[in-house]
């Protein structure tokens, strides 16, 4: 066999034994992200419905437990995740891979092991209509189109009808299945269904792949987020940059700790990637803890 024969049939080797050594790192972490999602949705989802659950879920004592829920399934599977890595390592050890690749190969799966519990349990999710969240209507931008014909064109683009702003306290990332305001620049007032520390946000926007139109350029870029109460103008919690070319979920820690706790989130926008026309938002998420009140220190 020719010798650049020979190392091409190499390389597809190497390439294939590879593969085949990380199927059982993939497999155990999207065995884990699978099971954070049904775990955060069984939380939320377990409580009661309809109009009963908005009211209950408005109450502090219902976001007290909630917390508590997550903290308690947080510490079981991350005492669990000594049993994960074991897994891996046995699999590894069985295909002769080398003592050092082994172990940068486990510290790798435990980095992505404590990533997933952080997005799926650690960081519960503030701005969420299931447990009480809502728009301020008043205070957010107005709808892409309103009711006149720029709505039917919207409708046409996207082949959807143009949602509201509470499309964004929805976890469904559906192509199209965004909130959509004119122009460039807009804002959205979240009411929070507690007073809470705000630590993180986190912005959700569908890919280039799966997009109608076969771009993004609505997606927001530059956005700004503040806490605000019924009439203050506000407290900057951080500026920040939605990059298309990362993930769809992008999460942004506060650029100052907050002084207080806030009943309402401001989401605004002050560029997208380029559409003159409207911008989307898919989804918003806060991320924080709740105080008592506000003489206590974050």
């Amino acid at each position: 066999m020719p010798a650049r024969q020979r190392n091409t049939c190499q390389k597809d080797r190497g390439g294939l034994r590879l593969l085949f050594l990380l199927l059982p790192i993939l497999f155990t972490l999207g065995y884990w992200c699978g099971a954070m999602t049904w775990l955060k949705g069984a939380l939320w989802m377990s409580r009661p419905h309809g109009a009963e659950r908005q009211l209950l879920g408005n109450s502090q004592a219902l976001m007290k437990e909630q917390t508590q829920d997550f903290k308690q399934v947080a510490t079981q599977v991350y005492a669990a995740r000594g049993s994960a890595l074991q897994a891996v390592r046995e699999v590894l050890n069985g295909h002769a891979v080398q003592e050092e690749q082994t172990e940068e190969i486990l510290q790798l799966t435990e980095v992505a092991i404590k990533k997933v519990l952080e997005s799926y349990v650690l960081m519960p999710d503030w701005a969420l209509e299931a447990i009480g969240a809502t728009i301020d209507e008043e205070r957010t931008s107005k709808s892409y189109g309103g009711e006149d014909m720029m709505t039917w064109l919207f409708s046409l683009l996207t082949f959807l009808p143009a949602n509201p702003p509470e499309t964004i306290l929805q976890p469904s990332i559906i192509p199209g299945d965004c909130w959509p305001f004119q122009g460039s620049q807009g804002h959205v007032v979240i009411r929070l269904p507690a007073r809470i520390w705000p630590t993180a946000f986190t912005v959700w926007h569908i890919s280039e792949a799966v997009s109608p139109s076969g771009e993004v350029s609505s997606a927001p870029r530059e956005f700004t987020v503040f806490g605000v109460d019924e009439a203050t103008e506000g407290t900057l919690l951080g500026t920040f940059t939605y990059d298309v070319h990362k993930g769809i979920a992008q999460t942004f820690h506060v650029q100052k700790e907050p002084p207080r706790t806030f009943d309402y989130i401001k989401f605004q926008v002050q560029s997208n990637w380029g559409n003159p026309e409207y911008t989307c938002v898919y989804r918003v998420q806060v991320h924080g803890r709740m105080a008592s009140d506000d003489t206590c220190e974050p």
